[in-house]
């Protein structure tokens, strides 16, 4: 049978499921796959709304050239978008935006341009600014979602109808949250006319400013979070908050456990985003003394998220993930040997493995062992210098181009005592006796204060 669908008219129409392995009290508790969209996030809706809104005025004609600021998912929608118009796409994308969803946007053919996001809104290095700046200069059409109408009018027009035909038109609660304020401003007001009953409640990233001004309709002082595509340092201009009646705020660390709890439990591999809005919506439903029908979304799929999410080193250096302490230098070590976390090399292994492990798990050096003891360091100058010789090539053997000088420290020692092994630019090999336990370094030693400071 002939199919003449095309990509674009996949988007929307998402399944509906509900979760039953979660504690959801007397709540029944659903979710809109937003995954799968065809670039993989709610991000299609809007940003294909926004696209042919600016076809159909004429402000973008064909080979033309788009500009946005994005955290990520509305960028990987738009370069779908230009992939299949045929446009030309700049992404101006906040630093904190993970490493996977960056190479993820070059390798479909956006420009990248990465901004400061330690910035206020006002100030001219925030990403949105430099994004207006660029389209400016370069006479391209801005994107501009925190302004643009047909951004909730998406989901006014999609999301809001697809979820009521879905529930069969009983949704006591819809749990969305806010980023540009599109998907929960247009939710709002498709609610309002159709269920004025169904309750608007927010989930926010702690940090954010959005959920105090639902509280208390003040702008307070932002802060910091991790999760990617939602929170804010100001009120976006198309958002409508008028409709919602609870808002949530919740931690880096309960919305990333929560992300990982809906894997273990549903097997929904979701993202940053999504753990926070199922987290305050395990709340709402605790919360409930009658059963109701609550509805969130999984905004995008996990998949974008490996590198921090669902990377337990990762997570333990955020102090994000709950680890054993044991008052020693165990409590700094990233990645343990005893746990079978270490990346090592044995002295028999060639330089080719020793630089390829290095590679792929982007560290500068790696600890040469045999048994459970160490004998050596193999780092990048070590590399270097091997080859540069041009005796050996990478099939060198890693004993004859280790550092076998080492320092090690009982696990007692005082992190304090390892400031001056680092100012003579060594890391610190711990040992419990002869065992090797693990490397720690100036970054190791950093995360564990900050995680200190952050207690």
């Amino acid at each position: 049978m002939a199919c003449d669908a095309d990509l674009l008219s996949q988007i929307g129409n998402t399944p509906l499921i509900e979760l039953t392995n979660l504690d959801t009290a007397p709540c029944r508790l659903f979710v809109k796959l937003e995954s799968r969209n065809p670039s993989g996030s709610i991000k299609d809706r809007a940003a294909l709304s926004m696209v042919r809104a600016a076809e159909r005025e004429g402000l973008l004609r064909p080979g033309g050239h788009l500009v946005e600021a994005t955290a990520g998912n509305t960028g990987l929608a738009l370069a779908l978008l230009a992939a299949h118009r045929g446009y030309r796409l700049t992404l101006v994308i906040p630093d904190r935006a993970g490493l996977d969803k960056v190479a993820h946007l070059r390798a479909m053919g956006a420009d990248v341009v990465l901004a400061r996001s330690d910035v206020p809104r006002r100030h001219p290095e925030h990403y949105r600014n430099v994004a207006a700046r660029v389209a400016t200069e370069t006479g391209a059409h801005f994107i501009d979602q925190f302004n643009n109408p047909a951004n909730p009018a998406a989901h006014e027009d999609g999301t809001g109808p697809e979820l009521w035909e879905q529930l069969g038109g009983q949704v006591d609660a819809v749990v969305a949250g806010a980023g540009s304020g599109g998907t929960i401003t247009g939710l709002a007001r498709f609610f309002a006319r159709r269920s004025p009953a169904t309750e608007m409640v927010l989930a926010d990233p702690r940090g954010s400013v959005l959920a105090d001004y639902v509280r208390t309709g003040r702008v307070g002082e932002v802060g910091s979070w991790l999760v990617e595509g939602i929170g804010g340092d100001c009120v976006p201009l198309i958002s409508d908050f008028s409709r919602v009646t609870q808002a949530y705020s919740i931690s880096d660390r309960e919305s990333f456990a929560t992300a990982r709890l809906v894997l273990r439990t549903e097997g929904l591999l979701v993202g940053s985003s999504s753990g926070t809005l199922l987290a305050a919506a395990l709340r709402y439903c605790r919360e409930q003394t009658e059963p109701k029908r609550v509805a969130t979304l999984v905004c995008d799929s996990g998949n974008r998220h490996l590198s921090r999410l669902h990377d337990e080193t990762w997570l333990a250096d955020q102090g994000l993930l709950q680890r054993n302490e044991y008052g020693d230098l165990r409590d700094l070590i990233s990645r343990r040997h005893d746990e079978g976390a270490a990346i090592t090399v044995r002295p028999d292994d060639t330089l080719s493995t020793a630089y390829n492990r290095m590679r792929v798990h982007d560290v500068s050096q790696v600890p040469v062992v045999v048994g459970e003891g160490c004998i050596g360091l193999l780092d990048e100058s070590d590399v270097l210098i091997a080859l540069n010789e041009g005796k050996f090539g990478f099939d060198m053997p890693v004993r004859d181009a280790m550092t076998r000088k080492i320092e090690t420290v009982p696990l007692e020692t005082a992190p304090e005592r390892l400031l001056p092994l680092f100012d003579r630019g060594w890391v610190a090999i711990v040992v419990d006796g002869e065992r090797f336990l693990g490397l720690v370094t100036r970054m190791d030693l950093l995360n564990h204060l900050r995680r200190k400071l952050a207690a």
